[in-house]
C-alpha cells in the first residue's frame, strides 16, 4: 500500500496522509480549510514492518482504508510553567 504525505501550510508539524497523490476526495472540506494548502512531501510505502515516529503503521493503514485519510497532529506543547512549579514543590 502506498500513501501520499502532505504538510500543512497553516499548522506547524501537521501532516495529512491520503491514499494517492492529490486524492483529497474523502477529506472533509472544513479540515482542508483549517489545514491550508497541502504541500506535497512524498509518496511512501506502508509496509507492515515500517516503524514511524508518531503513528502506528496499522492505525495509519486502517484510517486510510476506512476514512480515506489520516491527520497527524503535532505533539502537545510542554507547559513549562507547570513543570517549573512542580519542580519547586519537590525541592
Amino acid at each position: 500500500m502506498l500513501c501520499a504525505v502532505y504538510k500543512s501550510s497553516k499548522k506547524s508539524e501537521t501532516y495529512l496522509y491520503v491514499p494517492g497523490r492529490d486524492d483529497f476526495s474523502k477529506v472533509p472540506e472544513a479540515l482542508l480549510k483549517t489545514f491550508g494548502k497541502p504541500v506535497f512531501m512524498m509518496i511512501m510505502p506502508l509496509k507492515k514492518d515500517r516503524v514511524m515516529a508518531r503513528v502506528q503503521i496499522d492505525k495509519l493503514r486502517t484510517d486510510l482504508k476506512i476514512n480515506g485519510f489520516y491527520l497527524q497532529l503535532p505533539p502537545p506543547t510542554e507547559n513549562l510553567l507547570k513543570i517549573h512549579l512542580q519542580q519547586q514543590d519537590t525541592e
